[in-house]
């Protein structure tokens, strides 16, 4: 069994903060108080607030100027899509702008595979694509049908589509438990998934991105079902 994470004062105060500024409590572009007023305003040292700082800072949703101050950033105008994974815990309407860039870079994934898979590539997705039928649990299949999608990515020999892929999963994994419907069967999560891996692997672009469509779109429709 592996340990649950303990939660710290720093966790806590991060997530604090990062919710006060996701709901405007701290707008774009303000400057947050001083330190001093802000520690004692959450109940926490000087200290703490500068670790939860420097998260927040890395995170993209603040910037800090020595003599000057923390200010809240533009991440709407300025962030990248390493910010998604906070934003879809935040508020999961998220979701579905995520589900709607996954079907259209997925499809041009699928594509791109069946005109640029080696026959290695096509071994390896062979073997990811049995190893969906073969998990137990809804959990190991969930994550046995990403290995298969980041494999059909790098299939591209495009490392931009590996990042992108990446960047989906790394959005929307946190919250998977919520969206674990089209993986409770192993041999139905296979069978929707298979076309596309056949598809890449007979070299058929067109017939891969029309077998993309149909997976993204179906398992789509199953987790927004579960999320609503």
């Amino acid at each position: 069994m592996e340990a649950l994470p303990r939660e710290t004062i720093v966790d806590v105060l991060e997530d604090r903060l990062r919710e006060d500024i996701l709901n405007g409590r701290h707008p774009t572009g303000s400057y947050l108080p001083p330190e001093r007023q802000l520690a004692d305003g959450y109940g926490v040292t000087r200290t703490t607030l500068k670790h939860a700082f420097g998260r927040l800072v890395q995170a993209g949703l603040l910037e800090t100027r020595h003599g000057v101050g923390t200010r809240v950033r533009d991440y709407a105008r300025l962030g990248g899509a390493d910010l998604l994974p906070m934003l879809v815990r935040h508020d999961a309407r998220w979701v579905r702008e995520v589900f709607e860039v996954r079907r259209g870079v997925g499809t041009l994934i699928a594509e791109q595979a069946a005109s640029r898979a080696t026959p290695a590539q096509h071994d390896e997705l062979r073997a990811l694509l049995e190893a969906v039928r073969q998990a137990e649990g809804t959990d190991a299949v969930q994550l046995a049908d990403v290995e298969v999608h980041r494999a059909l990515a790098r299939a591209t020999g495009n490392r931009v589509y590996v990042l992108l892929t990446n960047t989906l999963f790394n959005a929307y994994l946190p919250v998977r438990a919520a969206l674990s419907g089209p993986f409770t069967d192993p041999a139905a999560a296979h069978a929707r998934l298979a076309p596309v891996v056949e598809a890449v692997i007979a070299g058929d672009a067109r017939r891969a991105h029309t077998a993309a469509d149909a997976y993204l779109e179906a398992t789509e429709r199953i987790m927004l079902e579960d999320l609503a």
